[in-house]
């Protein structure tokens, strides 16, 4: 029986009506031998096997046919949905992987007679095979690659070994023989060059889990296979080198991929004309060893040039790429080049995501945000269409606002009928962003921002839903209400609150403040005297539950303030802010004549503390050189409409931000959720400003002022500081905080007689992107989990919190069982009763952390910043008056805009183990996380409603930022 079960699964047999149901899957799957060679997958051949060991220990007769039929039906099902669902991406799977994937399929399904049977069989077959090689002394079956003309050559094992022992090489707890191990029993003869390439990153992929470093192991297996791609395309041969061997030939290399850019009309033929000898002396190989493989794979997936599908751009020539894109107008530009170069390899800052896809290109899109305002008419609302689809087309997030629109049941003079709302037109605009898809390099994201006083506020509301007239939902597009102070002040008063069509009360769209407190209470009394035509009013509470409750349900509509935004900004004399952004850090002007622009890039703040404290000579470094090339985007920018070109020359706005401050937080042994974490919030935003401030001061005094300068808050001697008094003034429940560190008198009165480059200099967006390819925490984030499994374009990438790993291997913590519990605790250690309170403490999971220290921490970055942060809120056990005072709360501190609702997904880490190469549980795998986090689904009883998806923590959909 047990010797049927065993050799059937090697050896072709004929198909028996047992088999027949059990198909061949769709792909060409193969199985490698103990010898090497390779078979095509047979699935009959497993329901055979099974088929004859079934009927040895159960007999023949009628009644135990009909249950072996069954058994083995279900069983072969089970085993070849496991073993394709495991496959590499080579399509092929070990003999002994099938084996051990029948002998968990027997066990689960408790046919204990039969798997103790092949267990033992199993291991005396072994032990045969063992003593047969020892006595015929067996040699080795000589593997061969096929090359890319299908001849096959030798493959190199000792290449393979020193390529792994290279990958490993400086870094604590790497087993290079496990590695080299399991590579080769996945080797057969005849495997492909790329198969090849693949096979050792696949193995380390499996241990991230268990060991951090094993994320860099990966990578640096992952370059070889890129260096492998871009030498063997320059040169036209098959061509490969090593790490060591690439300290001596960047240079040359760098010059080549120089020469094919241009010539492929990928690269702008001006980055030829530097000084190349000098640039590529200027290089840094070993900044290649730094990335960690979710970071390397993202920067290879997305932003790697590539021609014809082969990429050719190494790590350090990208950075160099950009550095040069960045450089062009300067006067010593290769010097200027280096210092661009030095700063963006090192990880201490990256620009945002459009300006490494496009700078040094043939067209550089490098800006990250477009702010547009919609006319009240057909071709002013067609026209905001159309440049949404011309922004969008180089990566670009756009938030539009949509006040001006005129409501439902509104009057169309030029053809005396009535309107029928934004929501047509909001449909056409979602249509729009899924058709331009940002170069065929992610989806088209918009924004679109209503006023809460909108006569089609409520179906506003709706957009996001799945139930009702289709034509009337959003499904794609993202949605923000803009709210005034006045409703929310008539929310806590809980007092009315009236409609209003903007056709009928146009001016509110540009007020703000006490002055649009006098101009809407007058419309108010206009409206009860008749003299308003389309018009309701109802209880501002319930307004506000209902936004609440469309948040809770649908992720959207986002909550923004439009005052603080207003009252606070340095260019309140030059215009309005009638929106934020795709990502809600923007609060920019704009006009028919002016779309708003901002250039992004964030600090890695991780990267600028030590034990002591915030390294504040390293940050002032890094701060004044980032914004040197911020600004030198507005410049080098190509813009695709008139209206944003003239308005980034006329204000010159850019967002220096940061990221990696939970990092920071960790590293400095601060629990997120604490008053000192709420100070380094403070602190660390305050060192930020102070020397965003003081470089903007330093550009306008090499190259002038920005052109509207004059009649700003700078130009009063007014910073982002000071101007929390003017929102008290506006709102005198608000309490600003006035803590300050540094020398703002000496700086206030350069920025008032020196003046200032750029109209705001500050704004914190959520780095998606660009902190995976840093390899530290987004934004200002709280950790999501400390074991999961993170999903975007690039795939499934483990992510393990390695400050954690190395604290918990400091108090002898680390091993199976932890990793087995973080994955059925979701990442969390608070369940864990071995792992002391401090641990806990310092990582907490944002599910961990009650809002109301996000908001604290995020008030106090408020008071530094020009512009907004990207603030996502996580509420672990949603309810209605648990949104209600986490939203109040973030008005009331003075907050100007908020981002996601987050709250606890129903999919979770697998909790269960899965049987490794070896036959035991060792751990290795994490199931998807997929949706990363979703919005609490309020469930509709009159409608049987089901909730929207909100985009996940990093989905890739809702990267137009970073």
């Amino acid at each position: 029986m047990s010797a049927a079960l065993a050799t059937e699964t090697e050896r072709p047999v004929p198909r028996t009506q047992s088999a027949a149901a059990v198909t061949a899957p769709e792909p060409a799957y193969r199985v490698i031998r103990r010898n090497g060679a390779v078979t095509p997958f047979d699935p009959s051949k497993i329901a055979v096997a099974l088929t004859k060991a079934f009927l040895a220990v159960e007999g023949s007769g009628a009644a135990a046919s009909r249950r072996v039929h069954e058994s083995v039906e279900e069983l072969t099902a089970q085993i070849v949905a496991s073993l394709t669902r495991r496959a590499d991406a080579g399509r092929t799977f070990h003999i002994e992987d099938v084996q051990d994937q029948v002998e968990l399929a027997l066990m689960r399904g408790e046919h204990h007679k039969i798997a103790r049977a092949y267990v033992l069989y199993r291991e005396a077959r072994a032990r045969e095979r063992a003593a047969a090689k020892a006595v015929a002394r067996e040699a080795i079956p000589v593997l061969r690659m096929a090359t890319g003309d299908g001849t096959l050559v030798p493959l190199d094992l000792a290449r393979l070994e020193a390529l792994v022992r290279e990958a490993g090489a400086g870094l604590a707890d790497i087993d290079a023989e496990a590695i080299l191990a399991e590579t080769r029993r996945n080797l057969y003869d005849g495997i492909s060059a790329e198969e090849l390439a693949l096979a050792p990153i696949l193995v380390a992929r499996t241990l991230i889990e268990r060991e951090p470093n094993y994320a860099k192991v990966a990578a640096r297996l992952l370059n070889d296979r890129l260096r492998r791609e871009a030498l063997s395309f320059l040169s036209g041969r098959a061509d490969q080198a090593t790490q060591a061997e690439m300290e001596a030939r960047y240079g040359d290399y760098f010059a080549a991929y120089l020469k094919r850019g241009i010539a492929e009309e990928l690269i702008d033929p001006e980055l030829g004309r530097f000084d190349i000898p000098r640039l590529a002396a200027a290089l840094l190989p070993e900044r290649d060893l730094q990335f960690d493989y979710l970071g390397l794979q993202t920067l290879y997936d997305r932003y790697f040039l590539q021609a014809g599908g082969i990429r050719f751009e190494l790590p350090q020539a990208f950075f160099m790429r950009v550095a040069m894109g960045l450089a062009l107008r300067e006067v010593d530009r290769e010097a200027r080049a280096i210092e661009f170069y030095r700063l963006l390899s090192s990880f201490d800052f990256m620009a945002s995501t459009p300006t490494l896809f496009n700078a040094g290109t043939l067209r550089p899109q490098l800006s990250s945000c477009f702010l547009t305002s919609v006319a009240d008419d057909l071709d002013g609302i067609f026209k905001a269409i159309k440049d949404n689809a011309l922004l969008a087309k180089y990566s670009g997030g756009l938030g539009n606002d949509w006040t001006r629109v005129r409501g439902l049941g509104a009057h169309i003079k030029g053809t005396n009928g009535e309107s029928q709302g934004v929501v047509p037109f909001l449909k056409v605009a979602n249509d729009t962003a899924i058709a331009v898809n940002q170069g065929g390099k992610r989806k088209g994201a918009v924004c679109a921002y209503l006023e809460t006083w909108h006569i089609d506020i409520e179906e506003f509301l709706d957009l996001r839903k799945n139930t009702g007239d289709d034509r009337r939902r959003t499904h794609d597009m993202n949605t923000a209400n803009w709210v005034p102070d006045l409703f929310m002040e008539r929310v806590e008063a809980d007092g009315p609150w009236t409609l209003f069509s903007p056709d009928e009360v146009a001016d509110l769209h540009d007020l703000t403040g006490l002055a649009f407190k006098a101009a809407y209470e007058a419309y108010e009394a206009k409206a009860a005297r008749g003299e308003i035509k389309v018009t309701r009013e109802l209880r501002a509470v319930d307004l506000w539950r209902r936004m609440l409750t469309m948040l809770f349900e649908t992720g959207h509509p986002w909550i923004t303030f439009k005052d603080p935004c207003n009252i606070r900004s340095p260019q309140g004399h030059a215009g309005v802010v009638h929106s934020s952004n795709l990502c809600t850090e923007i609060t920019l002007n704009t006009s028919d004549d002016e779309v708003a622009v901002c250039n992004l890039g964030s600090v890695n703040l991780a990267a600028h503390v030590t034990a002591e404290g915030l390294d504040r000579d390293r940050l002032a470094r890094t701060v004044q050189t980032a914004m040197r090339m911020l600004d030198n985007v507005v410049d080098i920018n190509f813009y695709t409409i008139p209206e944003a070109r003239r308005s980034n020359l006329r204000h010159r706005p850019v967002g220096l931000g940061i990221m990696g401050f939970q990092d920071a937080l960790q590293a400095l042994r601060i629990p997120y959720a604490s008053d000192e974490a709420v100070r380094f919030a403070d602190e660390s935003m305050e060192a930020v400003s102070f020397h965003a401030i003081a470089a903007s001061v330093d550009l306008a005094a090499e190259r002038g002022r920005y052109p509207s300068f004059e009649g700003s808050l700078w130009s009063k001697g007014i910073l982002p500081f000071d101007s929390q008094d003017r929102l008290a003034e506006a709102r005198p429940s608000f309490v600003p905080d006035r803590t300050a560190r540094l020398d703002w008198t000496t700086l206030r009165e350069r920025v008032r007689t020196v003046g200032m480059r750029n109209s705001n200099c500050m704004a914190i967006a959520p780095t998606a992107t660009i902190s995976n390819i840093c390899g530290v925490s987004q934004s200002i984030e709280p950790a999501y989990q400390n074991l999961f499994v993170k999903s975007n374009m690039s795939g499934d990438f483990t992510i393990v919190n390695a400050a954690l790993v190395h604290d918990l291997k400091a108090r002898g913590l680390w091993d199976e069982v932890m990793v087995s519990d973080l994955k059925y605790y979701d990442g969390s250690l608070g369940p864990i009763d071995r792992v002391p309170d401090d641990l806990k403490a310092l990582y907490a999971t944002a599910f961990e952390i009650d809002a109301a220290w996000l908001i604290e921490a995020a008030s106090r970055r408020q008071k530094w910043i020009d512009q907004a942060q990207s603030l996502n809120l996580y509420v672990a056990n949603p309810s209605g008056r648990k949104l209600d005072e986490t939203y109040r709360l973030a008005w009331n501190k003075g907050l100007k805009t908020t981002y996601y609702l987050r709250a606890r997904s129903a999919t979770h880490v697998e909790k269960s183990t899965l049987k490794g190469t070896d036959g035991r549980l060792n751990a290795v795998a994490v199931t998807s996380l997929a949706p990363v986090a979703e919005p609490i689904v309020v469930p509709q009883a009159s409608s049987g409603s089901s909730a929207g998806m909100a985009c996940s923590i990093d989905d890739p959909t809702c990267e137009a930022c970073q």
